[in-house]
C-alpha cells in the first residue's frame, strides 16, 4: 500500500523543510512540524520555547557558559539549574515529543518534519522514512546566502554535531546511516521540486 506518513529527516541548509512542503502539497497530507512542539507542550504542560530549548542541541560556547553557572550553583551561587536536573528535564520534554510523533503517525495522512521521526518510528508499514542531504559546501552556501550569515561554516558544523550527538544519546545510534532511511535524496543534484517528485513517488509505490 501507499505510505500514509512521511518522515523527512534533514540536515541544515539541506532544504528538507521546502522539500518537505512541497511533498505535503502534492499528496494532499498535512504538514506536520511545529505543531509536534505544540502539541507536546500542551499535553506536558510547559512553555512551547521550552520544548525547542530542549530538543535542539546547544551550542559549544553555551555548553560552556552552563558548566560554569552549574559551578557557580556548587558554590552557593543561586538561580542555575544542575546539569542533573536539567538532563533529566530534556529527557522528559524529548519523550513527550517522541509521544506525540507516535500519535501523529497512528493519524497518518502527514508529513513530519525533524524530531528524528524516523528514528522515532522505526521501519514499518505505512511510513516512508526519507534523508534529505547536501553536501556540506553546498549547505553551507545555502545558510550563508538565506540568512546572511558570515560564520554559515560554523552553523552547519556545530549542527551535524548535535545530530550526531542527540541519535547517539537518544537513540543509542553511535553513526547515522543511509540505512536507517528508505529513501535518500541529494539536494546537490536535485532541486527542491524534483526532491519532492521523487519522495512521492517512492511514497505511490512504498510497502
Amino acid at each position: 500500500m501507499a505510505a500514509r506518513v512521511v518522515c523527512i529527516s534533514r540536515e541544515l541548509g539541506a532544504e528538507g523543510e521546502t522539500v518537505g512542503r512541497l511533498v505535503a502539497d502534492r499528496l494532499g497530507l498535512q504538514y506536520v512540524d511545529e505543531e509536534v512542539i505544540a502539541r507536546a507542550a500542551e499535553r506536558g504542560g510547559v512553555e512551547e520555547d521550552q520544548l525547542t530549548d530542549s530538543e535542539q542541541r546547544k551550542s559549544r560556547v553555551r555548553r560552556v557558559v552552563e558548566l560554569l553557572t552549574d559551578a557557580g550553583t556548587a558554590t552557593g551561587v543561586p538561580g542555575a539549574e544542575p546539569a542533573s536536573l536539567r538532563a533529566a528535564r530534556e529527557d522528559s520534554h524529548r519523550a513527550l515529543i517522541r509521544a506525540v510523533v507516535a500519535e501523529v503517525a497512528e493519524e497518518g495522512d502527514a508529513v513530519i518534519v525533524a524530531h528524528a521521526a524516523s528514528m522515532a518510528l522505526g521501519p514499518r508499514d505505512g511510513v516512508l522514512r526519507v534523508l534529505v542531504t547536501a553536501s556540506p559546501e553546498t549547505r553551507i552556501g545555502r545558510v550563508a546566502a538565506a540568512e546572511g550569515d558570515a560564520d554559515a561554516a560554523t552553523r552547519v558544523r556545530q549542527s551535524d554535531a548535535a545530530r550526531v550527538e542527540y541519535f547517539k544519546r537518544f537513540y543509542d545510534i553511535e553513526r547515522e546511516l543511509a540505512t536507517h532511511y528508505d529513501l535518500v535524496v541529494n539536494t546537490d543534484l536535485f532541486a527542491p521540486e524534483q526532491a519532492a517528485e521523487v519522495i512521492v513517488h517512492t511514497a505511490g509505490v512504498a510497502a
